[in-house]
C-alpha cells in the first residue's frame, strides 16, 4: 500500500508499544485541534448541522440555546461567556438574541470562520484564539458562562481546577454557570472501543498517506477512558492523540462545584434528544452559581 515504505522489525516493535494501555494521564505527542489540515476537517463536520459530531445537530443547538436561556438569573441582556465556542454556532445565536457574547477556542481555522460569519451577520460578538484554561478576562464580568457538548469531561484534574478558579473569577455575584457531562450511570467498560485500524493515502488525520491505529482502554477507579489514536506517516512520524473522557456522578459534580466555591443549583437529564451513550439519559447538564 505504501510503495516507499518499508516495515521491519523496528516499526513492528514501535506499533506494539504504541498500542498498548499507558500509564493514567500519559500525554499524547500531537494536538489536532491547532493541525491546519485537521482543524478543517472538524470545521466542514461543525458546519453540518445533520450530524453530532464535532457539534450536536443544529436543531439540538436550537433547543439547547433555548433551555439554557430559560434557565439564566435573569431575562434582561445577558453577558455571556461560550468557552469551546468552536466556530460559533452557540455564540451566534445568543448574540442574536441581543445578548453580549464572548467566546473562546483554541482552533485559529475555527475562530476565524468565526469571526468572518459574525462580521457578515452584524454580530457584535468578541472571540479569542486561545486556550481557554490560560484565558484572562477581567473579573466578575459574566452573567453567564457555558461549556457545551462535555468538553469539561476531557479536561485532565488540574485543568478542571485552574478552569474553575477562573470562572468563579470571571463570573457576577450571583452569575451561573452550565456546562455538561457524561454520567457514570452505565457500566464504563460499554464506553470501550473495538479497535481499528485504517490505512490511506489521503484522510481525517493527515493529508498525506498514513496508517492510522485506533483504540480505547478503562481506567475504572478513576471513571476514565482513553481514546487512543496512533498515526504513522510516510515520513515514519508517529502522532500520538488521546482523549481522556471522564465520567460523572452528581455527587462527583457537587464536590467540585464546592472546592470552586460554586454554589451547585441543579442536574438535569434528556436535555438533548437521541438515545445512543453520549445523548439523552446519559448527559447531564449542571448549573451551579456564584
Amino acid at each position: 500500500f505504501f510503495p516507499n515504505v518499508t516495515i521491519g522489525n523496528p516499526e513492528v516493535k514501535t506499533i506494539i508499544q504504541a498500542t498498548q494501555q499507558p500509564a493514567l494521564y500519559s500525554p499524547g505527542n500531537a494536538f489536532m485541534w491547532t493541525d491546519t489540515h485537521i482543524s478543517t476537517q472538524l470545521l466542514n463536520i461543525h458546519l453540518n448541522k445533520e450530524v453530532d459530531l464535532a457539534s450536536r445537530k443544529f436543531s439540538t443547538i436550537e433547543k439547547t440555546v433555548k433551555w439554557i436561556i430559560d434557565h439564566a438569573p435573569q431575562k434582561a441582556p445577558l453577558s455571556i461567556l461560550d468557552l469551546g465556542c468552536g466556530p460559533g454556532l452557540y455564540s451566534e445565536l445568543l448574540a442574536q438574541q441581543g445578548h453580549t457574547v464572548t467566546g473562546v477556542d483554541i482552533s485559529p481555522v475555527s475562530i476565524n470562520y468565526a469571526r468572518k460569519s459574525a462580521q457578515q451577520q452584524h454580530l457584535n460578538i468578541d472571540y479569542h484564539c486561545e486556550n481557554y484554561v490560560n484565558l484572562e478576562i477581567n473579573e466578575s464580568q459574566f452573567d453567564l458562562i457555558i461549556l457545551i457538548y462535555t468538553d469539561f469531561g476531557v479536561l485532565l484534574p488540574r485543568e478542571r481546577t485552574v478552569l474553575l478558579q477562573k470562572i468563579h473569577q470571571m463570573l457576577k455575584p450571583g452569575g451561573i454557570l452550565i456546562f455538561d457531562v457524561l454520567n457514570d450511570d452505565e457500566a464504563l467498560s460499554t464506553k470501550v472501543q473495538p479497535a481499528t485500524f485504517e490505512a490511506v493515502h489521503q484522510g481525517f488525520w493527515s493529508n498525506t498517506s498514513y496508517v492510522a491505529f485506533s483504540n480505547s482502554f478503562l481506567y475504572e477507579k478513576e471513571k476514565v477512558v482513553l481514546y487512543q489514536h496512533n498515526v504513522f506517516t510516510v515520513t515514519d512520524e508517529l502522532k500520538k492523540y488521546r482523549f481522556w473522557t471522564h465520567f460523572f456522578s452528581e455527587n462527583d459534580l457537587k464536590d467540585l462545584m464546592v472546592q470552586a466555591q460554586l454554589k451547585p443549583i441543579s442536574f438535569h437529564r434528556n436535555i438533548i434528544p437521541g438515545n445512543d451513550s453520549y445523548s439523552g439519559q446519559h448527559v447531564t447538564f449542571c448549573i451551579a452559581q456564584k
